[in-house]
């Protein structure tokens, strides 16, 4: 190995001292930043509360109008499904009533309104029976009646001295 020149020593020296001033422009900086700091750090702390609160007031509201919007999208959603179940069931509904009254009908079970007319039938069947009958129940009544208590008594009663 070479030993190293003379120029080569002075090249490093002068790294080494440009290295140093580097070093101490950037301390003094930071010491100048931090001296502005204390100065007006009051000043800079609340003028970056009052933007976060601006940030914070701005953020809100776009949430609240996205939550808003979501909600009314929701509500339509909901009663769309609720139109669209309602007329699904009443048509299930229809369905299921066709189809026991056919079964119903193949087992030879009357329907309701078979069974209506015929309460009605029976009700005027036992209204008119009941209109036939009262003569013969009052023929029956007045046979039953002895002629004695049919008519009142003419005599006189034992000891009334008439």
């Amino acid at each position: 190995m070479e030993k190293p020149t003379h120029k080569t020593d002075e090249a490093a020296a002068d790294k080494s001292d440009r290295i140093k001033d580097s070093a101490q422009q950037i301390w003094l900086a930071g010491l100048g930043a931090f001296a502005k700091m204390q100065q007006e750090g009051s000043k800079a702390f609340e003028a970056l509360v009052k933007d976060g609160v601006g940030v914070q007031k701005k953020t809100q509201q776009a949430a609240e109008e996205t939550l808003a919007q979501a909600q009314a999208r929701m509500t339509g959603f909901a009663s769309e499904f609720g139109t669209k179940a309602a007329g699904g069931w009443g048509k299930l509904e229809n369905i299921f009533e066709d189809r026991v009254a056919r079964a119903l009908e193949k087992l030879g079970m009357p329907s309701a309104q078979e069974v209506a007319a015929l309460q009605a039938r029976i009700e005027a069947l036992e209204a008119e029976l009941k209109r036939k009958n009262a003569p013969r129940a009052a023929r029956k009544t007045a046979a039953r009646t002895p002629p004695e208590a049919a008519k009142p008594s003419r005599r006189h009663k034992p000891g009334s001295g008439a």
